[in-house]
């Protein structure tokens, strides 16, 4: 503990040290110098940036990868055009005065034009927090290793240590064990994502299928970057063996339902009952699934609302798949004509109305079927099929009745409706 505590002021010495190097005349001169650069180079930057970006908007042809290094680039160009005086500044001074007197502008070089080339490659990363990560860590490493103080600070951060029987754990161990589980982490999200993009395409694996290998790889890739972790920083996973086994013991009692959903979404990829892109009626809720996560199956209707199915009631509970085997789904409008007309020519017009929608398929045909007798009508039924449910069932219904209702009134087929006839007395 009383290692930890003097690690400030070991630092705040090394600090106090470089300050008190720095009053010396000839330093205090090239600091001036260094100074007078910075606004120089903003100055021209001024200058150059709104030709530099009239010019990037008139290219054309480029992708994505180029655009965006070269973004990065130009957003850069203060820090490119201050590194470029900087080291003409410096490489003049070696000639004409002695090494002394341009040491601390050749240090400052050396660390400006290291920051500047990190940070138009960390513009390749897209994820924000781990650009931020990796441009911060690779500077504070880089001028650690500039200045000469990487060792004295990993000798500082290694004594401040505690130890617990033959397990000693100090700063560095955690700084480096923590460094090594974010680069695993960033290598494995690079390379799930590489492998879902892969496995997309290939029409072989089915969708179910597809999901199901993403989540293996990433959970043993995520499990393995742990132990590697804990490992580098020297704990003994032997020692918890007992321990992790009453906890995850404990963890299943109480995540009882969480581990029933875990496992019914891995039945559900495994007997592939259902996958992204079915369309699935559960209780009140229709639509087609857009993803399959490790707790619920996301569904999205027809008015945009996701709804969020637990797994487990999707094994337990009816569901129906209308895509299961087959995108082919029948579906039935009813309708009634008068007695006048002729049920033959009724069926046949019904049949072609029904052909002309575009997303009605011609095999199977359209079929038109009486099915009874009413008071006032003849009752038929107009069956057809379509391949795309996803696409909706209340849309396509509405343009086949539309098209029927243009069909009867074109060959003068009455629909009925009740009629009532009133007879007024006289007083007799």
């Amino acid at each position: 503990m009383e290692s930890i505590l003097a690690i400030p002021a070991e630092i705040w010495q090394m600090i106090d040290n470089f300050v008190l190097s720095m009053v010396q005349p000839w330093r205090v001169k090239q600091v001036i110098i260094l100074l007078t650069i910075f606004g120089v180079s903003h100055f021209l930057a001024y200058i150059i940036l709104p030709k530099l970006d009239h010019w990037m908007r008139g290219l054309e042809g480029l992708r994505a990868g180029q655009l965006r290094v070269l973004i990065s680039v130009v957003r850069r160009t203060r820090g490119l055009i201050y590194v470029a005086i900087v080291w003409s500044v410096y490489l003049i001074m070696q000639e004409i005065t002695w090494p002394s007197r341009s040491y601390l502008i050749g240090l400052w070089a050396g660390i400006a034009t290291a920051w500047t080339f990190v940070a138009i490659a960390a513009r390749i990363i897209r994820n924000q927090l781990t650009r931020r990560v990796v441009r911060y860590g690779l500077w504070a490493y880089i001028t650690m290793e500039i200045l000469g103080a990487t060792d004295n600070i990993m000798q500082i951060l290694d004594s401040a240590a505690f130890s617990m029987g033959d397990f000693r754990l100090s700063l560095l161990a955690i700084v480096k064990g923590a460094a090594s589980l974010f680069v695993m982490l960033t290598l494995i999200r690079w390379f799930t994502n590489v492998l879902s993009r892969r496995l997309q395409p290939m029409e072989e694996i089915s969708p179910s299928m597809k999901v199901l290998t993403e989540k293996f790889v990433r959970l043993a890739l995520y499990t393995l970057a742990v132990v590697v972790a804990l490992q580098s920083i020297g704990f003994d996973l032997t020692s918890i063996t007992v321990l992790s086994g009453a906890i995850g013991l404990g963890i299943g009692f109480g995540m009882q339902k969480v581990v029933s959903n875990l496992v019914s979404g891995i039945i559900l990829l495994l007997d592939k009952s259902i996958k992204p892109g079915d369309v699935i009626s559960v209780g009140d809720t229709f639509g087609w699934i857009t993803g399959l996560g490790a707790r619920y199956v996301s569904v999205v209707t027809r008015e945009g609302k996701e709804h969020l199915i637990p797994n487990e009631d999707l094994i337990t509970g009816q569901v129906i798949n209308w895509s299961h085997s087959s995108n082919l789904v029948r579906l039935d409008i009813p309708f009634g004509v008068a007695y006048a007309s002729d049920p033959h020519l009724v069926r046949e017009v019904a049949k072609q109305a029904a052909a002309k929608v575009n997303r009605i398929v011609k095999v199977p045909a359209p079929q038109c079927h009486i099915v009874g007798f009413g008071d006032s009508s003849i009752d038929l039924k107009l069956r057809f099929w379509i391949r795309d449910p996803s696409a909706g069932l209340t849309n396509v219904r509405g343009d086949t009745y539309l098209a029927l209702w243009d069909a009867l009134k074109e060959n003068d087929i009455e629909i009925p409706f009740p009629r009532r006839d009133v007879t007024i007395l006289k007083d007799v």
